[in-house]
């Protein structure tokens, strides 16, 4: 592990220490009170608590009515809230006790009541992402008479995902970004695609702003280079620091997720992300019932609602499988490599090791898991 750490690790240790003038805040010189007294290390796991507590407290506490309601609100976000809480009830209120309803109208409107007052996935237990993906299992069987097959499958131990791009490999076809569309059902009518290929002219370098990311014509062009972009999974993501709701976060895998069900749509993390990773869905995601991926994951590419930000999650639906993203498996050139970087054996870390890797805006601090690297 230590051989990678170079890679994708934080450094965390400052290399230069600020010098103590051996007094305290109170002005005392002497030591005289316990300001000055060595504190004991926290452990990994007292760290991580801590953590969560800083970033959450007593949010991880609190069931779903009260994450929903017991939250600091303007009068028009309370009133908005209120009506549609009002609006579900009343439909489950209706249909249950209606002596017309059928059964099924009857369990429609109660999952949507519990769906409605569900806490945020980040701070579910194992049996509440159970009871929540069960729902949205059956919700879909009771609206279209189909089966899908959704998983919530947590980050694996000792596991970390890493991607890396073969620029002088690409050629630009775009098999990637059809497989993704597809893969992750993404809308048709939109036509939102999580993956971009930028086409640049040889001897401009990586001049984005001079880069056709919407190219119809036979490729590869000659005097051109292709080079794609998506989310980075950065270690450090800035996205995930300015949600405030806490709809986004970075899990253990290095997958940076989002909660579908709890973002509120503010596109505050659109903003944050320096490598415009992030995609808004402006109207609710339309896709022919026929083409719809029924192999699902909770927080990868389930069926979203209209106004929530959409994103790459690695195929998290078959990352945590043991299969290659979609766009790894369709690129015809072998431009796309993925693995796991704590893995010395895994092909990720052959290149990392072999090649002059790089990647974009590594000033920013963000840490992204994602390298280029030329033959």
């Amino acid at each position: 592990m230590s051989g990678i750490g170079k890679y994708f690790r934080l450094n965390l240790n400052s290399t230069t220490k600020q010098e103590s003038s051996g007094g305290c805040g109170c002005g005392s010189t002497s030591n005289g009170c316990d300001s000055n007294k060595p504190k004991e290390e926290l452990s990994n796991e007292e760290f991580f608590e801590a953590a969560v507590d800083a970033a959450i407290g007593d949010e991880r506490h609190k069931d779903g009515f009260d994450q929903v309601f017991d939250v600091k609100m303007d009068r028009r976000s309370a009133f908005k809230k209120l009506t549609a809480s009002l609006l579900i009830g009343a439909g489950a209120a209706s249909s249950c006790t209606s002596i017309t309803a059928s059964e099924e109208s009857k369990e429609k409107a109660q999952i949507d009541w519990e769906e409605q007052f569900k806490g945020n996935y980040k701070l579910m237990d194992d049996k509440e992402k159970n009871a929540t993906v069960d729902r949205l299992v059956r919700s879909y069987q009771l609206r279209t008479g189909k089966n899908i097959s959704m998983s919530n499958k947590n980050a694996e131990e000792d596991v970390l995902f890493g991607y890396a791009f073969n620029i002088s490999k690409c050629q630009g076809y775009m098999d990637c970004v059809s497989a993704c569309v597809e893969e992750n059902n993404q809308d048709r009518n939109s036509q939102m695609e999580y993956i971009r290929i930028h086409e640049m002219k040889d001897g401009k370098g990586f001049n984005f702003n001079e880069a056709d990311d919407n190219y119809y014509h036979e490729v590869p062009a000659e005097g051109h280079f292709y080079m794609g972009t998506q989310c980075f999974h950065c270690d450090n993501p800035p996205c995930v620091e300015v949600c405030p709701v806490q709809a986004t976060w970075r899990e253990e895998d290095g997958i940076v997720v989002v909660d579908y069900d709890w973002c509120v749509g503010c596109r505050y993390c659109m903003a944050a992300c320096p490598y415009d990773g992030r995609r808004f869905n402006w109207s609710k995601p339309e896709v022919p019932e026929a083409e719809v991926n029924k192999n699902q994951h909770y927080l990868g590419n389930r069926m979203r609602k209209k106004g929530v930000m959409e994103k790459c999650t690695f195929c998290v639906q078959r990352s945590r499988a043991g299969k290659n993203p979609a766009c790894v498996e369709a690129c015809p050139t072998g431009a796309r490599i993925f693995g796991n970087l704590l893995d010395p054996n895994s092909t990720i870390r052959w290149v990392l090791e072999n090649k002059k890797v790089f990647r974009l805006k590594e000033d920013l601090g963000t840490e992204p898991k994602f390298w280029y690297f030329m033959d």
